[in-house]
Parts: C-alpha cells; sequence; structure tokens
C-alpha cells in the first residue's frame, strides 16, 4: 500500500499526526481566499445587519411572546421574572466558562500545527477573536453552524494555513466536538434505560437517540478508513481521461474530511496528544449544561442529572433544522419536548429553557460582532506583514 509522502524534516512526533503529509502541500497564494469567502462578508454589511436585527426582534416578540399567549403558556411566561437572581448570574458564568473552553478548543485543534507563522498569528487573542466571531455567526446564519465554518475557515486561510490543511483541521474541529455530543448520547441513554442513573427513562429519550448516535460513530469510523490520498489513488486507477480528472477532484473532498476525522479519532484516543482540543471539547458541552442546570435551579427544578444531560442533547438536535433566525424557535421547541417527553412539568421547563437561551444564544451575538470587527483588523495585519516579507524576499532574491 502507497503510502502519503511526509517530509523528513519534520520530527518523530509531526509524522505521527494524521494530517503530517499535508504540511508542505497546497501552498498556494492566498489572495483568493477573500473572493471564495465573500459570505464571511456579511458581518460588515450594516444594512443586512438592521435586516437581521429586525428579524431578531420579531422572532423574540413571536416566540417567547405571541405564542406563549396563542398556546395557553402566558402564565409560564410571565414566571420568568420570578428567577432567583443568584442563579441567573451562576449560569453567566457558567457561559464565561463555556467561551473559555472553546478558545481552548480552537487553540487545541486548529492553532497546533506545524507552520511557526500561522501558530504565532493564531494566539490566544486571535483564538478568541475567531472563535466568538465565529459563534456569532453560527447564531445568526443558522443551519448547523455553516455561518460560523466560514467564518473560521476564512481566519485559517488569512493566517496562512493552506487550503487543504485548513479544511481537514475544520473537520476535526467538529468531529471532535460532536464526538463529545455523540458519545454523551449513547453513555447516558444506555445509563438511564438501565437503571443505573435516576430518572425517567422514556425509549424516545435514551435507547433512540443513543442508537442514532451510536450509528453515526459507526459511520465516522468507517470515513476515518478513507486514505488521505484518495484522490491520487483514484487518479491511478482511472487514467488520465477528463472524466478521471474529474473523478479525482471530487475525490478531494472525502479525502479531507477523512484526514481530519482521523485527527480528531487521534486526540479521543491519546488524549496526551491533543488534551487542549479534548479538554476543550468536553468543558464546551459540560459548561453548556451548567447554564442549562442553574437556569432549572433558578426556578426551582430539581432535575436528575442523567435526565438534564439527556434531555439537553436531545434537544439540541433541533439545531439541525435550518431557520431564518439562526434557529430560533425550533432549539426552543426541540428542547421544551425533550424536558416534557421526560416528565419535567412545563411550568417549570418553559421558563428555564427561555433564561437558558438568553444567556447561552442571544448575549454572546453583540461580544462576537465585535470580535469580528476586531478580526478584520487583526487580518489586515496579518496580510500587511505577509506581504512586508513577500517584498523583502523579492529584494534579497534580486540582491542574490
Amino acid at each position: 500500500m502507497t503510502e502519503p509522502r511526509i517530509d523528513r524534516r519534520m520530527g518523530p512526533r509531526e509524522r505521527r499526526r494524521p494530517d503530517a503529509h499535508l504540511d508542505h502541500a497546497d501552498d498556494e497564494a492566498l489572495d483568493d481566499a477573500e473572493e471564495d469567502l465573500r459570505v464571511a462578508g456579511l458581518l460588515a454589511d450594516r444594512r443586512r445587519l438592521v435586516a437581521l436585527a429586525l428579524v431578531f426582534v420579531l422572532a423574540i416578540g413571536c416566540i417567547y411572546f405571541l405564542l406563549p399567549k396563542v398556546v395557553g403558556l402566558d402564565d409560564n411566561l410571565r414566571q420568568v421574572y420570578d428567577a432567583k437572581w443568584y442563579w441567573v448570574l451562576l449560569a453567566g458564568a457558567f457561559n464565561v466558562l463555556a467561551f473559555a473552553a472553546y478558545v481552548a478548543l480552537f487553540r487545541g485543534v486548529l492553532g497546533e500545527v506545524s507552520d511557526e507563522a500561522v501558530r504565532r498569528r493564531l494566539d490566544v487573542r486571535a483564538s478568541y477573536q475567531v472563535t466568538m466571531a465565529g459563534l456569532a455567526a453560527t447564531r445568526i446564519f443558522s443551519a448547523a453552524g455553516a455561518g460560523g465554518i466560514v467564518v473560521t475557515y476564512w481566519a485559517l486561510r488569512k493566517a496562512g494555513m493552506p487550503r487543504r490543511r485548513s479544511a481537514s483541521r475544520m473537520v476535526a474541529f467538529l468531529v471532535l466536538t460532536y464526538s463529545v455530543y455523540l458519545m454523551a448520547l449513547v453513555l447516558f441513554g444506555v445509563l438511564l434505560r438501565s437503571g443505573a442513573l435516576p430518572g425517567n427513562d422514556p425509549v424516545g429519550g435514551t435507547i433512540v437517540p443513543a442508537a442514532i448516535a451510536g450509528s453515526l460513530m459507526a459511520v465516522l469510523g468507517l470515513v476515518a478508513l478513507i486514505p488521505g490520498d484518495f484522490e491520487r489513488r483514484l487518479g491511478q486507477v482511472t487514467g488520465d481521461s477528463r472524466a478521471a480528472r474529474l473523478a479525482e477532484r471530487l475525490a478531494t473532498v472525502p479525502a479531507m474530511i477523512a484526514v481530519g476525522t482521523r485527527i480528531a479519532i487521534d486526540y479521543l484516543r491519546h488524549p496526551s496528544r491533543g488534551a487542549l482540543g479534548v479538554f476543550g471539547a468536553v468543558g464546551f458541552w459540560a459548561a453548556q449544561i451548567g447554564i442549562l442546570w442553574a437556569s432549572f435551579e433558578a426556578f426551582g427544578g430539581d432535575v436528575p442529572f442523567a435526565v438534564l444531560v439527556q434531555g439537553f442533547f436531545v434537544g439540541m438536535a433541533a439545531n439541525l433544522i435550518p431557520s431564518p433566525a439562526g434557529g430560533v424557535g425550533s432549539v426552543d421547541a426541540g428542547m421544551i419536548g425533550a424536558f416534557v417527553l421526560f416528565g419535567i412539568p412545563t411550568g417549570i421547563v418553559f421558563p428555564a429553557v427561555l433564561t437558558y437561551r438568553v444567556i447561552a444564544f442571544w448575549l454572546p451575538i453583540p461580544p462576537g460582532i465585535v470580535a469580528y470587527f476586531q478580526l478584520r483588523r487583526t487580518v489586515a495585519g496579518w496580510e500587511g506583514e505577509r506581504r512586508g516579507y513577500t517584498s523583502e524576499s523579492k529584494v534579497t532574491a534580486e540582491a542574490t
């Protein structure tokens, strides 16, 4: 079996990385990144921001004020004002921890590369800007976080990371993040249904999501078996025809997904190699559950721990539903439905979920937009640095 070429200048530890063969590959010019990623400039369009703000206001009014009146939950809505303030403050503290963990996740997966210049640019400050801007884009442009993916990829390319490495590292970032999500669904679903942990155990909230999550994990395992140089091998088999070149180009996508999946699996199998990334992924979800726990406690809701975790992850699956208002309504309804399925009274679920969503979803948007404009200034500095380096290299070459 032919293995991908690995640069001999790398040390033994670097060669162990599943994407080591991409370290010195695809070093094309970065000037096309802005053109390829015009979507990243959406947040810079003030008129669009105003339109989005109006959509958000209308969504809040319809989902959180009009709908409760229509379906008879008006009394539950008024309970929001009865929240114990110290639990709300604790939920806010968990939110800060969630963002800190997310920055750690970014640094552990996307910032730890062999290129010294890229690693230097993606410092803690830049990592904060990218993650907060990405989170804001995820909330504003829904569909399973597509907005955040675009902004993060754009930032990686501007930092000088080659195209294929950026894509594979983004896949690793997402796979590592959601592997924790899937494993939690399996673990707590089985423990609840078996009676090992206390709490209601409906089949639709335990075994069914656990089976789906287990199937998705198996699919990821199969994807990881695709060789990283799949397109080259396909080209050797199909020859040099136009159809063969098209097939080889299309094969680049599964090859990059496979490389990214192997990076994430490697981190999970050997946490010492990616301790910061694994800690960030686990910490992010744990802090999110902490926000929800404090939100329930603010209204006197004593939800069993396993039910709290399983209900959270089952309800969050609704985030996959595309929404014109960044997931507003779909996730709220999904989480409310999940906890009602587990037998939690509606009078507690509605204000608790509303409080969670305000703290975890709405509050990060303003600082995220600020971080995006800060990131654009940081990117401008990177581009100036790169242009200066290019000019210096040209002068040196001419003098030589």
